[in-house]
């Protein structure tokens, strides 16, 4: 792995490239990252960015972000078919219906949608910055496409919020029940829950909150022990930034995350391959709801 992680930094300096990698992806991942991060870390530093490759370590919809926020540099996504299938739950006509149906309502869409979403919504929005954007914005609200985040917002605001039947497949399998063991075996830790959970672990949670807020709360908390309710890979995150500290995973694993090895990066940047693309036209209007969101962050 040393051989691969040397070739890879060696490749980067060369094309003048930078790798962007999300919480979730395989800890050796980790080691070749300029930037390790969520979403919202993410997005900021491809705004930012200047350099002439991204190599995007996540999932499509992130890559696709990137390329919106930085059109002048090549993004690469190392593994082709590494999707969100929460993004692909909803698409620009479903939206566009949606829209017509409550043409007072502005759309506010969870980051995790793709580029044609995004480039129909009003505003984008992340865990970390989801309920300050809605209490901003006057009126009914239309939030894509996960629904327990949504309701999460509803009750946090009590607003008029229509919601979508979207959902992630990894926070909907976190159980009541496999929290509660959780807290059985581990008594005095504290439980953090992801946003994308169901309202039946929000019950059972000490804080809600997206994966960077994870890393600020546990770093601050007095609490020695966390009970983590999300996508598994998290959890090496956490031990990676706060060491002296012990955290127990209650999520599963996103498969798409996953898809992505030290191989395939090497591979990606060696023969710039799996190079993502989004028109113009949509480009242009999906940055617009994409800044308000980094505005607001």
């Amino acid at each position: 792995m040393e051989k691969l992680v040397k070739d890879i930094n060696d490749l980067k300096k060369k094309k003048n490239a930078i790798i962007l990698v999300h919480n979730y992806q395989r800890p050796e991942i980790y080691e070749v990252a300029d930037f390790l991060g969520d979403s919202l870390d993410l997005a900021k530093k491809a705004a930012s960015a200047e350099a002439d490759i991204i190599v995007f370590c996540g999932v499509d919809f992130m890559a696709e972000t990137a390329k919106i926020l930085s059109p002048r540099s090549k993004v690469l996504l190392p593994a082709k078919n590494a999707t969100c299938p929460m993004a692909n739950m909803i698409d620009a006509s479903q939206l566009r219906e949606m829209k017509a149906k409550h043409p007072s309502a502005k759309v506010v869409s969870y980051v995790n949608s793709t580029a044609e979403v995004k480039a129909e919504s009003d505003y984008c929005c992340t865990s970390m910055n989801a309920l300050k954007i809605v209490n901003s914005i006057p009126g009914d609200i239309i939030f894509i496409p996960d629904k327990h985040m949504g309701e999460w917002i509803k009750k946090k605001t009590n607003r008029n919020i229509i919601l979508y039947e979207g959902f992630c497949y990894v926070h909907a399998k976190i159980m009541e029940e496999n929290v509660k063991l959780a807290k059985k075996n581990h008594p005095n830790a504290k439980v953090i829950a992801h946003p994308e959970c169901p309202k039946e672990v929000f019950r059972l949670a000490d804080h809600i909150t997206g994966t960077g807020g994870m890393i600020t709360y546990s770093k601050e908390d007095s609490a020695g022990e966390f009970i983590v309710a999300t996508e598994e890979g998290m959890v090496n995150r956490l031990k990676l930034e706060v060491p002296g500290k012990k955290f127990y995973a209650v999520g599963g694993v996103c498969v798409n995350m996953k898809k992505i090895t030290l191989e395939k990066v090497y591979d990606a940047l060696k023969n710039e391959q799996f190079e993502i693309d989004v028109d113009r036209d949509i480009s242009i209007k999906a940055k617009k709801a994409i800044d308000r969101m980094l505005e607001m962050s």
